[in-house]
């Protein structure tokens, strides 16, 4: 067994490929992994139906299954003319976007084979598989399942840059033969070659699958089955799934099987039975109304830095979360945050191997708020090198506030075991019994086809090369007038100007349409301008968005990619929900590899800058007026890397702030959100109050202290700035950069609430030398803010390659060593 000192970030950092999203190729990473997969080898392959299955008393599928009456299935997505275009594709007008299983022989009858159709339906006009590995933006795919029960022999292997998604009206079941023999999955979401897995796990972006029944029934419960394999990063979602495995003792069925990547978020599944009903592992993970029943172990967490849990019900199992894996000696899960969830019914709540001399000495964080534990036999249970020890009693009660790990309250490390005083929830963030408002993706499904207008349709050609700004802003106004949904096609659409949402408006991509500026009218530094404008300043009601992507292109020193001004009502917030920022790194954003290549030889000042890689002011902004947002898995990402590039190099592009919230109203959610490498910081609240954010994660920009922050992008006090220091500061014999952007900023500000946090700092100059575990975590000094600011809380703060952890006040605090948790350096609690 490894040594403490590198099992956290083998488990933490697994990547396979050179420019990996946040880390660089690690050997023992990979060995690691191989490690994992033959450790688990038991449950995550299924080499067919033993030898006496015939015996076995699960029935086979002898007849069609009666398909639902054509009216209570009726789906708009299935509807609506497809007229989607893949605008950098080689040949845009042939490749297909929508593609509907049975337009490839697909028959969802329960009787018929459709392995084959299904994967031809996702692979057909040379999409990029995993065989081939690398990533792309110009194969596009929106694979459909209409109702039926699909038969499968072999995995379905998904693509990537792909959402598969069912008819949410009659979920289609995907239900494995008793013969199934290939595959690690039902749905193998990134499929193992030659060299390990195809698409490296910590850049496989822009995924989903949405509403389908995973059956895995027929297969004895003796044999080992997977329902979906999902190691993936960034802007993917699985949402809407039942899994229905085995309940039969000694049964091997698992829902989910993930052992890499830097998630992520998901929401909305139903795990019936099973041994591991979710087996996974990830850098970091928001996981919202998932229910457990019937399975031996709820969730086995293999790994992780960052994991917040909420909304969860389990019940009827042996175990419901169990996170001691590595055991005491050599603790592999960073730290879990579950609130607003139950335990019914279980043997063992939540089984951890962390407690006073446990390795790594922060390893095991644990925060529990409002859960409720129902005739439960341990809540909480330690597996100690001197055995099992009971941290949290059985029985039925209700924990407000209870952690394990290391606190500052703001002063510290405390040693922390036990309860704590849970956050003052601020009632305009929560909805009945008391838990913080939620609310899942809008999928318009009791809409008719009529109720859609199509942006394509209204002249908008998303060809991303016609300026589309009359016509997208016409089609946005026209649907808010006829109250209905815009349907926007999928495209790149061009933009000069600013397009207006006013309220009431309710707008839907096609597989993450995008919006893309360009021109100058978004290019002036000191004159900057939104791309998209949620509501102008002073005006009331909502807003819905999904499945979109605002973009720029080129040089766009002034853009601010959103403006939300709306102030809509706590009990009916605005609402974004797979909606991201994509700057540079794809085709068509001429800031790739050609353009913006790093130049880490170069002493990069004001004078020699590539001042056409300056490709935006400002990623996000929650205005003073405006009020009511709901955010849920939303990635504001200023590219690392290209994209389009087979070896994905990693590119240098100047983007001066994340998101900036300076609401004077506050009330905002921000659930499974990430915002990295902006200039200035990820995250600023300024001035600003009531908010609830679960699992932010951020990275800093891989380029800097080279140049330096602010460069290039002046102080604005408006904006409430930061002002940063001399560019080093020097501890002992180390020198450390101290201009670097801030992860996490909080001035004047009040009732915040931080339900998990990954801040992190990988580079120097585009060198991880900073970052490796035994450096000094010396890429930067420090990433978090808190100042002139009260009741703040942040539970389970991670941090990577930073020497101190928090700056409170203007003063450092929170050494690293004084928290360490293998790679990452874990703060269970913090509050001001």
């Amino acid at each position: 067994m490894r040594s403490t000192l590198f099992l956290a970030p083998l488990l933490a950092a697994i990547s396979g490929t050179k420019a990996q999203h946040g880390h660089v190729e690690i050997p023992e990473v990979e060995e690691y992994v191989s490690s994992m997969l033959e450790n688990f080898g038991h449950w995550t392959h299924y080499p067919g139906p033993s030898p006496t299955y015939w015996h076995h008393p699960s029935p086979r599928p002898t007849k069609p299954v009666p398909p639902r009456p054509t009216d209570q299935c009726d789906y708009w997505l299935a509807d609506i003319k497809h007229q989607g275009i893949a605008a950098f594709n080689p040949a845009p007008q042939t490749y297909q976007v929508f593609r509907n299983v049975k337009d490839f022989g697909a028959k969802g009858d329960g009787v018929t084979d459709d392995t084959t159709a299904i994967n031809n339906a996702i692979s057909s006009g040379g999409r990029l598989s995993p065989a081939q590995g690398g990533s792309t933006t110009v194969t596009p795919a929106v694979v459909y399942f209409p109702a039926g029960v699909y038969m499968i022999n072999a995995s379905i292997i998904d693509y990537y840059y792909t959402q598969l998604i069912g008819n949410p009206n009659c979920l289609p079941t995907i239900r494995a033969f008793a013969t199934f023999s290939g595959g690690l999955g039902l749905i193998d979401g990134d499929q193992y070659g030659a060299n390990g897995l195809g698409f490296g796990a910590t850049n496989t972006f822009w995924r989903q699958i949405r509403n389908f029944i995973i059956d895995m029934t027929l297969i004895p419960a003796s044999s080992s089955v997977t329902g979906i394999h999902w190691p993936t990063a960034q802007a993917t979602s699985i949402q809407n799934v039942v899994f229905q495995m085995s309940s039969n003792a000694g049964t091997q069925h698992q829902g989910i099987f993930i052992e890499e990547g830097s998630g992520g978020f998901m929401n909305d599944l139903i795990f019936n039975g099973g041994l591991n009903a979710a087996a996974w592992g990830n850098q970091q993970f928001t996981m919202r109304n998932l229910t457990f029943n019937n399975a031996v172990t709820a969730i086995n967490q293999a790994w992780d830095w960052g994991w917040t849990y909420k909304s969860i019900s389990i019940n009827n199992c042996t175990v419901g979360l169990n996170m001691s894996s590595g055991g005491a000696a050599a603790q592999s899960v960073g730290s879990i945050t579950f609130i607003d969830s139950s335990i019914s019914n279980t043997g063992i709540g939540i089984l951890t191997a962390h407690g006073p001399d446990s390795l790594p000495p922060a390893g095991g964080s644990l925060i529990l708020e409002n859960v409720v534990f129902n005739n439960v036999g341990v809540a909480v249970q330690g597996e100690y090198p001197t055995g099992n020890t009971t941290a949290l009693a059985g029985g039925s009660f209700t924990v407000a506030g209870w952690g394990e790990g290391h606190s500052y309250t703001p002063n510290g490390p405390q040693v922390l075991q036990g309860p704590i005083t849970p956050v003052s929830r601020p009632a305009a963030l929560l909805q009945n019994g008391g838990k913080y408002y939620e609310r899942s993706k809008p999928q318009y499904q009791q809409y008719s086809v009529r109720s859609f207008l199509s942006a394509r349709s209204l002249g908008a050609t998303g060809n991303g090369h016609t300026d589309d700004t009359a016509a997208l802003q016409k089609a946005v106004l026209l649907a808010k007038a006829q109250n209905r949904i815009l349907f926007v096609d999928h495209g790149d659409y061009l933009v000069s100007k600013t397009i207006y949402i006013p309220a009431g408006s309710r707008i839907v991509g096609e597989t993450y349409s995008v919006v893309l500026s360009y021109g100058k009218f978004f290019n002036n530094m000191n004159s900057p301008q939104p791309v998209l404008q949620l509501g102008k300043p002073g005006e009331s009601g909502s807003v819905e968005l999904s499945d979109l992507i605002v973009s720029t292109q080129g040089q766009q020193q002034g853009a601010v990619l959103f403006e939300y001004n709306l102030n809509s009502p706590s009990s009916s917030p605005s609402g974004l929900w797979d909606v991201h920022a994509r700057v540079g790194g794809f085709a068509g954003s001429n800031l790739q590899l050609a353009e913006c290549p790093t130049t880490p030889n170069i002493t990069v000042t004001a004078d020699n800058l590539d001042q056409q890689c300056i490709a935006a002011f400002m990623t996000m902004h929650l205005t003073k007026s405006s009020s009511g947002l709901y955010l849920e898995n939303v990635w504001l990402w200023i590219a690392d890397h290209d994209v389009e590039d087979p070896q994905l190099r990693q590119i240098t592009i100047y983007a001066g702030r994340g998101l900036l919230d300076q609401s004077q109203k506050g009330v905002f959610w921000m659930v499974g959100t990430s915002v990295e490498h902006h200039v200035k910081y990820e995250y600023q609240f300024a001035n600003t109050h009531t908010v609830f954010a679960g699992q932010i994660q951020t990275e800093t920009a891989y380029y800097q202290p080279n140049p330096a922050a602010p460069l290039p992008f002046p102080y604005v006090a408006s904006l409430n700035d930061p002002v940063f220091p001399t560019q080093t500061i020097t501890d002992g014999n180390l020198t450390i950069p101290a201009a670097e952007g801030w992860g996490l900023r909080i001035v004047g500000s009040t009732d915040i609430g931080i339900y998990g946090a990954g801040l992190y700092s990988f580079f120097n100059n585009y060198s991880t030398a900073c970052s490796n575990q035994g450096a000094g975590e010396t890429c930067q000094n420090h990433i978090f803010e808190d100042s002139d600011s009260s009741s703040i809380t942040v539970y389970n703060l991670n941090t990577v390659g930073t020497h101190y952890q928090v700056n409170l006040d203007g003063n450092d605090i929170a050494y690293f060593g004084e928290n360490l948790n293998g790679f990452v350096d874990t703060i269970a609690l913090f509050k001001d």
